[in-house]
């Protein structure tokens, strides 16, 4: 007969070694799955220094059964996400369960109670460990991997969140579109672009390599100022701009971006990051000592991109200025020799991207689920939704 599962919080460097190589153990065998980037992960755990951490505060947990990982999940309290909202919502993410709802449970009661200590109600998830970084449970699409920083689980866990309570809030989308597709567009949409153009005199350009820095800093400062109304929002903070563009101009390609200038000022921004998946599951998630080599290495033999984020300043948000960006990516990626591209994510309450996608012949392939779990006190409903 097994043993009881029992939950520790993560206190130790050997625990926090099993948290992560957890995910090495569930995963063995299942083909599609893509490591993460060891380091990375580390430091949005709290393990290594990251800026979110100024901003927020993560305990993680482990749940053993007959004294050996079985489960694990992250409790994190967005401090910032509270201030934007005036909310007192915890938050739950990078949970890996064996298929056992007694471990899957034991663990949100865990994550539950500790949030509780913390003065939050409610329960959202998964974010790994906000909006800005990876999130959402993948309840369709499971015939392939994932692109680059986008989630992957198993389909079983979707019947452990909801056994245990958790409702949908949110889903976001994944479309796939394949490059002869570009060749269909509708004529519609190439009006848009030649009167938007025309209209505000826009000039378009790729991202600078000689000033990268300032660049990926202008992108995350459009990034943030135009998401203002969107779904659950909280922009990323002055630490974590820094820390990012430090990260993206190791692996944004200029080829991949565009931004959209009125009057010498960026108005907008599109960014493609190329599907670095199959190398760093080549590389099993190590950049250290030649794992960013092979990273790195002849990129122009990636054939695929994930097209992350089109932004646009409110003010010019209703006049096509994201298509004006996106079509100068189009002989751009040809010249590559891009072959497919996946547009993610896309929020079901994004209705304008999403039926310019469906319009645009794109094909939805993965579904992703924010859940809530309420509580007496708290709104699921809220939150920017």
């Amino acid at each position: 007969m097994p043993h009881p599962v029992h939950v520790e919080p993560v206190q130790t460097k050997r625990q926090q070694r099993q948290f992560m190589q957890l995910a090495w153990d569930l995963y063995r065998n299942d083909p599609h799955w893509i490591p993460p980037l060891r380091q990375y992960q580390k430091e949005l755990l709290g393990y290594a220094p990251h800026p979110f951490h100024d901003i927020a505060d993560v305990q993680t947990f482990l749940a053993y059964r007959n004294d050996r990982p079985a489960g694990r999940i992250a409790a994190i309290v967005n401090r910032a996400h509270n201030q934007r909202y005036q909310e007192k919502r915890g938050f739950f993410g990078f949970f890996e369960s064996q298929d056992d709802e007694e471990v899957a449970h034991a663990l949100f009661d865990a994550a539950g109670e500790w949030l509780r200590q913390q003065g939050m109600t409610g329960m959202r998830g998964p974010v790994n460990p906000s909006l800005n970084y990876e999130i959402g449970l993948l309840i369709d699409g499971f015939d392939s991997s994932p692109t680059f920083m986008m989630t992957y689980n198993p389909p079983f866990y979707e019947r452990l969140l909801e056994s245990y309570g958790f409702r949908k809030c949110q889903d976001l989308f994944a479309f796939w579109g394949h490059v002869d597709m570009l060749e269909q567009l509708d004529s519609k949409l190439d009006f848009i672009v030649k009167e938007a153009t025309r209209r505000f005199k826009v000039t378009l350009r790729r991202m600078e390599r000689k000033r990268f820095d300032e660049e990926v800093r202008t992108f995350l400062k459009i990034y943030n100022e135009s998401l203002g109304g969107t779904w659950g929002f909280v922009p990323l903070s002055d630490g974590e701009v820094e820390h990012m563009s430090h990260t993206l101009k190791h692996l944004i390609v200029p080829e991949m971006t565009t931004v959209a200038e009125i009057e010498g000022r960026p108005v907008a921004s599109v960014f493609g990051l190329l599907d670095y998946n199959p190398r760093i599951k080549a590389i099993d998630g190590k950049l250290f000592p030649f794992g960013f080599i092979r990273l790195l290495w002849n990129r122009r033999g990636i054939k695929r991109v994930r097209l992350i984020s089109t932004n646009v300043l409110p003010q010019y948000q209703t006049w096509g200025l994201g298509l004006v960006a996106m079509a100068r990516l189009v002989p751009e990626v040809l010249k590559w020799g891009i072959e497919d591209a996946e547009f993610s994510w896309v929020l079901e309450s994004n209705k304008l991207s999403y039926q310019s996608l469906k319009r645009g012949g794109a094909k939805l392939t993965k579904t992703y689920r924010i859940y809530d779990l309420a509580d007496a006190e708290s709104d699921p409903e809220s939150g920017g939704a």
